[in-house]
């Protein structure tokens, strides 16, 4: 039996080409970009897996991979998961979670599409917004940005009340968020793959790059990121993401992590991160094709804990250092109704709570 591993990508070609080449390595899978034309809506299924790296920005793709989904090939992010996610939702969940966030507000559109009639049309909404206790709440300077977007488009920072109904005013019909401005000591980027690997980097927004760097972290502070990281993926239901900390006064605070396409460019992440990207999507790829008949989902359970796994940064050096696995107490499944992720993330937001409130967070650790 051969498995069958599709891409959907874009203009990127370090990540797909290596993708491929090693998936090609082992003689039980076959890996290629996926080629489209018309689908019919009785869809076959032809791939075991199929890797997607640009559904958000192209809308057939999305509306296929869903029928893909239908039709029994496992989808890498989940379609129906990451489409029903957005940056305002994933903010209120990480709270749900316990894990740390900015002080967030969901604000109004500024502007309508010509159908609606601004004095008929919406009278659910408070007009005119009460400015001052706005700005009371978030506080200044502050972070204008869209409620569901990426790629640093329309963010905006604002020091001032004139700089906010400046920046508001010019953003049309887009749904924005007004968020608490975390001047960090400390800023952290973690690539999560499958919901067991996670890779904390160095990085700096201000150049949006990566800073090579060996080990960063306190070791508390390096457990309470992979946790939180591990975590949000975990109830979010992704297997490729990347979760962004900003670190104030040791705290670690989630500023980014609904990203179902991340960053996967060499000349971006660099070595060693770059390789051990691609040979986790792929481990990963194969495991899921493999376990495709048996579940759903690939299996992430270990003997007694969830895992995630951590690469570990040791003074001496980056590369050759192995993984570090992170003991977690999440069962490693995903849940399938929207009933069951708010239980599930009710339960776990009240275990974290309490753990925070008696001892300080533990994790155990092996390395290999």
């Amino acid at each position: 039996m051969t498995y069958r591993i599709g891409l959907i990508v874009g203009m990127e070609d370090d990540f797909p080409a290596a993708f491929i080449e090693k998936v090609n390595q082992h003689p039980e899978f076959h890996a290629e970009l996926v080629k489209l034309g018309g689908v019919p809506e009785r869809l076959d299924r032809f791939y075991d897996v199929i890797v997607d790296r640009l559904s958000h920005e192209v809308p057939y793709y999305r509306f296929f991979l869903k029928a893909a989904k239908l039709a029994g090939t496992y989808v890498i992010n989940d379609p129906l998961w990451w489409a029903a996610d957005d940056k305002f939702f994933g903010f209120s969940l990480a709270s749900k979670l316990g894990v740390a966030v900015p002080r967030t507000l969901l604000l109004p559109q500024q502007d309508y599409i010509a159908a609606i009639d601004k004095k008929k049309s919406l009278r659910n909404l408070i007009f005119p917004l009460d400015w001052e206790a706005i700005a009371d709440y978030i506080k200044f300077p502050a972070i204008l940005k869209p409620a569901d977007g990426g790629g640093w488009k329309n963010v905006t920072k604002v020091d001032d009340m004139r700089q906010l109904l400046t920046a508001y005013n010019e953003s049309g019909q887009l749904a924005m968020t007004l968020q608490e401005f975390i001047d960090f000591d400390e800023y952290v980027r973690c690539l999560c793959i499958g919901r067991e690997m996670v890779l904390p980097i160095k990085y700096d927004p201000k150049h949006r790059q990566y800073v090579k760097k060996g080990k960063f972290l306190p070791d508390a502070l390096e457990r309470r990121i992979v946790e939180d990281a591990y975590a949000i993926n975990e109830a979010l239901g992704y297997d490729m993401n990347s979760v962004e900390f900003a670190v104030r006064d040791g705290v670690p605070y989630a500023i980014d992590f609904t990203n179902p396409a991340p960053d996967m460019y060499r000349w971006s992440l660099g070595d060693p991160y770059w390789e051990l990207c691609v040979d986790e999507m792929v481990r990963f790829a194969m495991k899921a094709a493999r376990e495709r008949e048996a579940r759903t989902a690939p299996s992430t359970e270990r003997p007694g804990a969830a895992h995630a796994y951590l690469w570990t940064h040791a003074q001496r050096g980056l590369v050759g250092q192995g993984y570090r696995m992170i003991g977690g107490d999440e069962p490693g499944r995903r849940a399938t109704t929207v009933e069951g992720l708010c239980t599930r993330v009710s339960s776990r937001s009240a275990s974290r709570r309490s753990t925070r409130s008696s001892t300080p967070r533990r994790a155990s650790c092996a390395r290999t």
